[in-house]
């Protein structure tokens, strides 16, 4: 017997789907709507080899985009499965309060995703001229020659150390910047080679001035680079957790 697979949770007024709309599978699966009480989950049968292959992907999107031409959509992740119907109908009735308040949270907000990594040449030039041991460490060893074996090991550990450092503050700084244009804030995990990926929760009308705060910080801080993805559904924001930005009556 087949999974259920869930596209997004919505108000039971309005989901209004094309009849025999298709979504995830090869074929497509029929989208249904699965209601209970004030709520109603976007839904279809889940293929038995679910993998996150591009033509999902794209379904699964252009499911959620269809169903919040109505109203507020609460977008689940892609791969959101539950054994059937009933065990989606059930954690509807269970959780509704808590879906109902994201949905009122959520309605007319979009999610932009930031990731920070550093440009390795600028953030060196960077740390050697804010860190005086390490430009007198650079230039002994370079009137040495190059210095000792360990002279460069010593002076690479401190390099490594303030690399470091600077990424941890410009993480802060990044997400200072930027929250003041966002509703909410979510950090993602960590993973290499970012220093920073954070989420923000935008108002659909305040987008252009997230989009010129990006921007200035790019250009405040020519040693960072960014990658920005959105506007996106507000995948980070669905479930509690998420802080108010500072300053905020949140």
């Amino acid at each position: 017997m087949s999974s259920t697979y869930i596209y997004g949770i919505a108000s039971a007024e309005h989901p209004t789907l094309p009849d025999g709309m298709g979504g995830i599978g090869k074929p497509a699966r029929t989208v249904h709507i699965v209601k209970e009480g004030p709520l109603a989950a976007i839904v279809s049968e889940a293929p038995d080899d679910l993998r996150p292959k591009r033509r999902d992907l794209l379904a699964h999107q252009s499911v959620l985009a269809e169903a919040g031409g109505g109203g507020p959509v609460l977008p689940m992740r892609f791969g959101s499965l539950a054994p059937d119907d009933k065990a989606v109908a059930e954690v509807l009735a269970e959780r509704v309060d808590h879906y109902q308040e994201r949905l009122r949270t959520l309605d007319g907000k979009v999610e932009y995703n930031v990731k920070a990594q550093h440009d390795e040449e600028a953030v060196l030039h960077r740390v050697m001229a804010e860190n005086p041991e390490v430009r007198s460490m650079t230039d002994a060893n370079r009137q040495a020659g190059g210095g000792t074996y360990e002279d460069r090991l010593r002076l690479g550990e401190i390099v490594v150390g303030a690399v470091q450092a600077r990424e941890a503050e410009d993480a802060v700084e990044l997400q200072q910047l930027l929250e003041p244009f966002a509703d909410a804030v979510s950090t993602g995990p960590e993973s290499t080679g970012w220093l920073a990926n954070i989420s923000f929760l935008v108002d659909r009308k305040a987008t252009e001035q997230f989009l010129a705060a990006v921007e200035d910080v790019k250009r405040g801080h020519s040693h960072i680079q960014l990658t920005v993805n959105g506007p996106l559904p507000p995948y980070s924001f669905v479930e509690p957790g998420p802080s108010a930005p500072a300053g905020s009556s949140e």
